[in-house]
């Protein structure tokens, strides 16, 4: 009798934990029914923090392709800091958008390329382009509740002073190429007025009315500084350009930073460069010649016959003292490779910026180089 008793109680139990359900270890099973009426298993994993469902992956996924933001090391990336009154803005935007970002990477490159050529024809950073990401997201269909259109993002006005037919019949703020051309010539005035970047891009966005009287309120050129004066609108849109560029770049830029932040950080960039690990050996063979322009190191050492490694020895951090948009670089070679690259400069010059326009295929036929 006892033991009949026993084995009730067991069932009573067990049926009692199926009713009400056995928690699963680190976290909860339940079961819910889809519109066909099949029952469904959910299950929803306990974890130290609270996080939306795919942001973890997302997360993960974005961080394969951005650097810590607080990284400070030369040796790491560009050498160029993100302010830290930006950093808490920055990372938030590009958790939120930077996996749309980065799948624009693909589909965007023949407007990229198309960009880098117009703004570099004005002696303009190709970083530039990325204003038209948070303008339009580079539609050219693109309308603002201002009446603002096109992948540049022109009000009427602003578009007809630049050279644009606005019309009826015509609306060239419509068209890539005509637009970005004159993008590049307001971009250009713009600097020729302020002198840095940061405020070139809240002029842009805001007008430079806006961004004058920020500065006469604040008593201060520093964006950082009058940030608060200037609408909330073209505030954000500053960060949201700097968000862009880190997502698409990896890394900061010259137009990521005020005229002060310029001249403290690259100047550290090209102290850096002057670190080169040579035997004096070398160094009695060396010539030395500044360069400028969009050289890039696999061009120069395929035509001059050079080892990448050795190349890289004689000038650490080329590509990326040129990419972060240093005026000038004081190139080191042998003196018989040297010879070789003036006699070839153009060439490589030339063959550097189809290198970056094509997104980074290098040509291995054959190379006609004079010697």
């Amino acid at each position: 009798m006892k033991q009949k008793t026993l084995m009730l109680t067991i069932l009573s139990v067990s049926l009692t934990l199926l009713a009400f359900g056995q928690p699963a270890k680190g976290g909860s099973k339940k079961t819910a029914s889809n519109s066909s009426g099949k029952k469904v298993m959910r299950v929803t994993t306990l974890t130290d923090s609270v996080m939306a469902p795919g942001k973890a992956a997302k997360k993960d996924t974005l961080q394969r392709f951005i650097p810590n933001l607080f990284e400070s090391s030369l040796s790491s990336a560009s050498g160029i800091r993100l302010n830290p009154r930006a950093v808490s803005f920055v990372q938030d935007y590009m958790e939120e958008n930077g996996e749309d970002l980065l799948k624009m990477k693909g589909w965007a490159r023949p407007y990229f390329n198309m960009m880098d050529a117009v703004l570099t024809r004005y002696s303009l950073p190709a970083e530039l382009k990325y204003l038209a990401v948070i303008e339009s997201q580079l539609k050219s269909s693109a309308v603002s509740w201002a009446g603002a259109v096109g992948p540049w993002q022109f009000m009427p006005e602003t578009a007809r002073t630049l050279g644009l037919k606005v019309n009826r019949k015509v609306d060239e703020r419509k068209d890539f190429i005509k637009s970005t051309h004159a993008a590049a010539k307001y971009l250009r005035d713009l600097y020729s007025e302020f002198g840095d970047w940061l405020l070139v891009i809240a002029a842009y966005n805001g007008g430079p009315v806006n961004v004058y009287s920020a500065i006469k309120k604040s008593k201060s050129r520093n964006f950082w500084d009058l940030q608060r004066y200037l609408p909330n609108e073209t505030r954000n849109h500053v960060k949201k350009f700097i968000g862009t560029h880190y997502v698409f770049e990896g890394q900061g830029g010259i137009t990521t930073l005020t005229k002060a932040e310029t001249t403290e950080q690259l100047s550290a960039v090209s102290n850096f460069v002057a670190s080169r690990n040579l035997s004096q050996k070398e160094m009695d063979n060396v010539k030395t010649m500044k360069i400028s322009g969009k050289y890039h190191s696999e061009i120069i050492a395929r035509i001059i016959a050079m080892d990448i490694n050795e190349f890289n020895r004689y000038n650490p951090n080329f590509d990326k003292v040129i990419a972060a948009g240093a005026s000038s670089y004081e190139l080191k070679l042998p003196a018989e490779k040297m010879e070789v690259f003036v006699t070839n400069k153009y060439q490589i010059l030339n063959e550097s910026v189809q290198y970056l326009l094509s997104g980074g295929a290098v040509c291995t036929d054959p190379v006609q180089v004079r010697h």
